[in-house]
């Protein structure tokens, strides 16, 4: 029994002996794995330069910045179809340049089909081109001041401004002269031998290279117009005056040399415009100087030769639309100029009264005739082989 028993007594010493020792090893084993790595760390680190951790830094990973490539495409997906649409004609492709001269004829053609439709109060033939002056100078001094670029052009192009404002009123003054003085069809065709003008002086005033295909091209199109306006052109609402639609002797005479003068003028401004919106890369400021000018000029004669008619509110709502739309247009006929050759652009120009009069013809508004199905057909001919070429190479 004694023996049991201190038998018990050592098996109960030797538990608590293991369970004692067991206990301090697990109390050593957790000192031991603080103070090993305490030993390891502070020389290490000093007690300032420990980072700090916390939720922000831990639980989300860092992001590269974007590059521009994928900042580019949020743009794209981010605006709309018709705004890439724009942004595509204006400088996004290598036809830039006829494509806008495509937009600005299809808008002229837009104001005459307008014009046609509504049927406003007769207003005087410059109180229509005053508005149509100061709506195109405040869009465009807007214009300029939202993009910061100076208002009146830079320094070193402020001569051709100056050049063009005075070329581009002076065709104005002379086509008003001649819509009041001849018949409506004489005057158009007289005003659509500007393209030929321009592509002339161009080769004089820019000296660029006039081709063969292109004086070609140029005088297709201009038959077009000849079989297009070979009748009287119906454009209702233009001016509430009477003309004369026989005007013999020396006052005929006088009238077309009058048009011939409007479009070596315009042909003129023409070359002026180029070369002021190549070397400022801003169509805009030929814009606002030729409206600025032109307003000053057309006002004076607005006083001085006719007498102010109120229009209704209709009539002057209608105005404005029409500037608006003549800003946009001389907007993109400015920018084709910039980007493309002057002759190439111009040839483009025609495209204006071939869709006008596909629209007459569609909307029963004009007769059929073989004359006008031929122009339309010589100058969408022509138009399309200047697009199949595509634009000039730039040789500088």
């Amino acid at each position: 029994m004694d023996s049991i028993e201190s038998n018990g007594v050592v098996q109960s010493q030797s538990q608590s002996q293991s369970l004692s020792h067991v206990v301090e090893l697990v109390a050593s084993t957790a000192d031991a794995s603080d103070s090993p790595s305490e030993d390891q760390i502070t020389p290490l680190l000093i007690q300032s330069d420990k980072p700090k951790i916390n939720i922000f830094t831990v639980s989300y990973p860092r992001r590269s910045k974007p590059n521009k490539d994928q900042i580019a495409r949020v743009i794209e997906t981010e605006t709309s179809p018709f705004t890439q649409f724009v942004v595509w004609i204006w400088g996004g492709s290598r036809y830039s340049g006829l494509l806008c001269m495509i937009s600005s004829s299809i808008v002229y053609c837009f104001m005459e089909v307008l014009l046609d439709v509504a049927s406003a109060q007769a207003i005087p033939l410059y109180e229509i081109a005053f508005t149509r002056c100061v709506i195109m100078s405040i869009l465009s001094l807007l214009w300029l001041r939202r993009s910061g670029e100076p208002i009146f052009g830079p320094a070193n192009v402020r001569n051709l401004l100056v050049s063009r404002a005075l070329t581009g009123c002076v065709s104005l003054l002379a086509f008003m002269y001649c819509i009041q003085r001849l018949p409506m069809s004489q005057a158009m065709i007289l005003s659509f031998t500007t393209p030929l003008m321009a592509s002339v002086a161009a080769r004089f005033i820019l000296h660029e290279n006039l081709k063969i295909a292109e004086v070609a091209g140029i005088a297709l199109s201009f038959f077009g117009v000849l079989f297009l306006l070979g009748s009287p052109t119906s454009i209702e609402g233009v001016s509430g005056e009477a003309k004369p639609s026989d005007v013999h002797g020396a006052g005929h005479a006088f009238a077309v040399l009058v048009g011939l003068v409007s479009s070596l003028a315009g042909g003129a401004s023409y070359c002026f415009l180029r070369a002021a919106a190549k070397a400022s890369d801003q169509p805009v400021g030929t814009i606002f100087s030729f409206g600025v000018l032109s307003s000053a000029v057309v006002a004076i004669c607005m006083i001085t030769t006719q007498e102010f008619v109120l229009p209704s509110f209709y009539s002057f709502i209608l105005m404005i639309i029409l500037s608006i739309l003549a800003f946009f247009a001389e907007l993109f006929l400015s920018r084709g100029l910039q980007l493309e050759k002057t002759s190439k652009v111009a040839n483009i120009q025609y495209l204006e009264v071939a869709l006008y009069q596909l629209w007459g013809m569609g909307s029963l508004r004009l007769a059929l005739s073989f004359g006008k199905v031929v122009g339309c057909f010589l100058v969408f001919v022509s138009a399309c082989c200047t697009m199949y070429f595509g634009p000039e190479k730039e040789m500088e």
